[in-house]
């Protein structure tokens, strides 16, 4: 289908049944277990699956012992059905908050280097300007929050795209570079030192991301690039929250972004250890789908973030002698 009707048709003979038979197919790897799981028997699934191979004028799977595997143009549709699953569960949304009045709804999903400055700036300015908009905030790491926004979880995330995502699906924008800090509460033996290395902190007990995340992969080629072993058996953590509570009750070393190190910095809450990494992380910015259509929320916030990133942000303090000492009250 290469002429100027083949969309209109495709259109026409698509069925939104056929798109969830096929994700459930490539879920469950049988037609059986995808009939199941929508309520449909398995007759009435093959019958339904052709129909959509007829449609698109091609084989999606092909067989693999007693289950499905996909093929090639499977794996292209396949990727596309899912962009549209997303799609309309931002739709939902949409419609919900259309149905309960107010000012609509926006999620955002942001990786943690975003929330003391560009977020809080952003999102300050946006309920202000429209203080009925329903907003929901979500912090994680850039895999995950990528996997909501496939899914129509999430409208816009602030982070980066990761392996498995590729660029052409995406619009991106970039808003700032995010400088890492290496931190430990302020009572911890390490907080007065005036020289530190890796090699001095590589024994210590570590708080760091899950695996797979830019911030954990980075400190990994860190250590790789000094010859120096990891850290064995850290906790691992997406939340900040918790890594800065585990730090704050425990001599736990972590890396943050150092936007965030400033802001609790300043109020002696932890300690910024003189210890540069040689490694950088890749800017982080906005990040939105390119097949869903923006809400004018969305818009709006795209626009204050980056009016926001002109702005330069604090930059960390080292650790002083004089260091106030964190949560007496605990």
């Amino acid at each position: 289908m290469t002429d100027a009707h083949a969309v209109p048709q495709l259109l026409n003979r698509l069925r939104l049944r056929q798109v969830a038979l096929l994700l459930e197919v490539q879920a469950t790897g049988t037609l059986r277990a995808a009939a199941a799981r929508l309520g449909m028997t398995q007759p009435a699934a093959t019958k339904m699956l052709h129909a959509l191979e007829s449609a698109l004028a091609i084989a999606l799977f092909e067989r693999q012992g007693r289950g499905l595997k996909l093929t090639a143009a499977g794996r292209a549709v396949v990727a596309h059905f899912h962009g549209l699953r997303g799609s309309i569960a931002a739709l939902s949304r949409d419609l919900q908050a259309l149905r309960e009045g107010g000012g609509g709804r926006l999620a955002v999903g942001h990786i943690m280097a975003s929330s003391p400055v560009l977020l809080t700036r952003a999102v300050a300015r946006l309920k202000a300007e429209q203080p009925q908009l329903a907003l929901a905030i979500v912090n994680d790491t850039s895999d995950r929050l990528l996997e909501r926004l496939d899914r129509g979880e999430l409208d816009v995330v602030i982070g980066r795209l990761v392996e498995g995502y590729p660029r052409s699906g995406y619009q991106c924008d970039d808003l700032d570079a995010e400088a890492l800090a290496v931190v430990v509460r302020p009572q911890h033996p390490r907080a007065r030192s005036r020289r530190l290395t890796l090699a001095d902190l590589a024994s210590e007990p570590w708080v760091l991301q899950p695996r797979g995340s830019p911030m954990r992969e980075l400190l990994e080629q860190e250590f790789r690039h000094q010859r120096i072993d990891s850290p064995p058996q850290p906790v691992e953590t997406g939340s900040i929250l918790t890594t800065l509570d585990l730090i704050a009750e425990t001599d736990m070393v972590a890396v943050i972004p150092a936007s965030v190190a400033a802001r609790h910095g300043r109020h002696g809450l932890l300690a910024v250890l003189p210890l540069r990494l040689t490694q950088q992380m890749e800017p982080y910015g906005s990040i939105v789908r390119c097949d869903r259509p923006l809400s004018a929320a969305a818009q709006r916030l795209l626009v204050l973030l980056r009016e926001a990133a002109v702005k330069p942000a604090p930059t960390p303090r080292r650790a002083k002698t004089s260091a106030v000492t964190a949560r007496q009250s605990r």
